[in-house]
């Protein structure tokens, strides 16, 4: 039976910094909610003959037969919530969309893009306001006039074509606001003040010292542009609206979050919002004790800053890949190289180059690119895949040349430069060193602590190269755990713990299937614990990656490591060892 379809004005409503609100003071925003519901919401929409679809927590879905109907609804309701806010009560603000559109029926219930068109103008509206689209107004010029302010062609997410948007004002002209902030030119964030949910005002001060804390180590990024403590700190006792803290610090993403005492145990919690679109890109909590108190805070900042660079890195990444090809900054191809390169696969790596080439077509001197088109280079000649591995081999080792002429204290730089030169032969002792400068500049920087533990490794320094690979897990727990995995279990392979090895391996391979090293490994650990078939079978699945099977094993500083790693891989390959 085909589904039914039918034309209708739909109503979509959310409320604004509904978890926060919950956070407060859950039972007493429930009861106002309820009340809400029951004695304006529930009437108001019945009179003007809207059908309530689903109601469940902080969002609101009705349709109309008429959209006249709906636009009265929408501003009534705006109009009487305001009214009704309780005095030294945190208040609650609906943001409202309104859409004409085509919908599909299924029961009660409905779907369709009028229904997902209205929920994303609800996210455009202000808190306390109403956005609507331009078949509304058109539909109800002349009928029932209201100010509005024109939005233009936005594009909503996960709709296929641009929704001609317009915020309606207040009657009564609005209060002039000084002009939003633009943004910078790199990703920008503030972190607002945590709120103390201890109900102890004692504790203030922990709360304080916990977002300053995380404001130094999310400054230490430097590809990152972190609101000053003294800014962010205006908003401390409010409860300030992500989309306003955005429009007047001019930054892309806000970080907010609690701290709760309980005896001599506190939880934190933290919540990163992109703020141009109220998304939750993280959420997370950290417990432990005030035993140290400041021991504590440093944890705490180092966990928030690891987890958040990666978060971001992919929002940017995100953002970028739907600006126009014609309108790409050297830092766009880059964001669009590194979300192909982290496949690890040849082809990724190949796109990588390209954009990377685009990139430093736009500036030549863009250290970051020029670091990352080294680290790519450098894999077409470990995996086997460069045509020339002479010709790379020698322009990823210029590349990173330049790029460390430009890095300054850039610890991403810093990092890559000394993987490359390390992997071409230099000093291994000396790009330690690099990397130990980066970290000590940004100690949260997961890849740096895995960098280390690749270069610890190759100096055969594998308890330390373990333990830097696990910080590295735990700074940034959902990033690229496969390649982390197969560091830490090459070390055991190097301690002659083949079944620690085999374990990690065979979980790295399942998260990255294409990365030739893993294979390489597993296949010389099944082969000196006697498991020649399994080698073998390891072996015809690395040679459908790559036609290089037995590398040089040049980057493995110690004669000892280099023997068991070739002698495995020979055995495995059906070669005398």
């Amino acid at each position: 039976m085909p589904a039914i379809r039918r034309l209708a004005a739909i109503l979509y409503a959310d409320i604004a910094g509904y978890s926060r609100l919950m956070g407060a003071d859950e039972e007493g925003t429930l009861r106002r909610l309820k009340s809400l519901h029951a004695e304006l919401i529930e009437p108001t929409l019945g009179r003007h003959h809207g059908r309530i679809v689903h109601a469940a927590g902080d969002a609101l879905l009705a349709e109309f037969q008429s959209v006249v109907d709906a636009m009265h609804g929408a501003i009534e309701l705006r109009d009487g919530i305001a009214e009704r806010a309780e005095p030294g009560a945190d208040p609650i603000r609906y943001r409202i969309g309104v859409n004409l559109g085509d919908v599909i029926v299924d029961d009660d219930d409905i779907h369709g893009d009028g229904v997902n068109i209205a929920a994303r103008l609800q996210a455009l509206a202000e808190p306390g306001g109403i956005c609507i689209s331009r078949a509304v107004l058109t539909q109800t010029r002349g009928k029932l006039d209201f100010p509005v302010a024109d939005l233009g062609d936005q594009e909503l997410k996960n709709i296929d074509h641009p929704v001609h948007v317009f915020r309606v004002l207040a009657e009564e002209p609005p209060t002039a606001r000084p002009a939003a902030l633009p943004l910078p030119a790199k990703p920008s964030i503030a972190v607002l003040p945590f709120q103390n949910m201890s109900g102890d005002p004692e504790q203030e001060y922990f709360a304080d010292g916990m977002v300053e804390e995380i404001i130094t180590a999310l400054s230490q990024i430097r590809w990152l542009f972190v609101i000053a403590r003294n800014s962010t700190f205006s908003y401390k006792g409010k409860s300030p609206d992500a989309k306003e803290v955005a429009r007047e610090l001019g930054v892309g993403y806000v970080l907010e979050g609690s701290v709760r005492k309980v005896g001599d145990r506190v939880r934190i919690t933290g919540q990163l919002i992109n703020a141009l679109n109220g998304a939750h890109l993280w959420a997370g909590r950290f417990d432990g004790t005030l035993d140290d108190i400041f021991d504590l805070q440093d944890r705490v900042a180092l966990s928030v800053a690891g987890v958040i660079e990666p978060e971001l890195h992919a929002a940017e990444t995100r953002r970028s890949a739907t600006r126009p090809a014609t309108n790409l900054t050297a830092y766009d191809h880059l964001l669009r190289a590194l979300s192909v390169f982290w496949s690890l696969t040849e082809d990724g790596i190949r796109e990588a180059v390209d954009l990377l080439d685009r990139a430093l077509a736009c500036d030549p001197h863009y250290g970051p690119a020029l670091s990352w088109a080294a680290i790519c280079q450098m894999r077409l000649v470990r995996e086997g895949w460069a045509e020339d591995p002479e010709a790379a081999g020698r322009k990823a080792v210029d590349l990173a040349r330049r790029a460390l002429r430009v890095a300054e204290d850039d610890p991403g730089i810093l990092v890559n430069v000394a993987f490359v030169l390390a992997n071409f032969g230099e000093d291994i002792g000396a790009m330690i060193g690099l990397v130990d400068r980066a970290l000590s500049l940004t100690p949260s920087f997961a890849r740096g602590w895995f960098v280390s533990s690749v270069l610890r490794g190759w100096a055969g320094q594998h308890d330390l190269a373990i333990e830097h690979a696990e910080t590295s897990m735990r700074l940034s727990p959902r990033e690229r755990r496969g390649t982390t995995l197969s560091r830490i279990a090459e070390s055991y392979f190097f301690k002659h713990e083949y079944e620690e090895a085999v374990a990690r391996l065979l979980l790295s391979i399942q998260d990255h299937p294409g990365y030739p090293h893993s294979y390489r490994i597993l296949a010389a650990c099944y082969a000196h614990m006697g498991q020649l078939d399994a080698a073998r079978e390891i072996v015809a699945k690395l040679n459908t990656i790559t036609a290089q099977i037995i590398p040089s094993g040049a980057q493995l500083r110690r004669p000892a490591d280099r023997d068991l790693f070739l002698t495995g891989l020979r055995l495995a390959a059906g070669e005398a060892p």
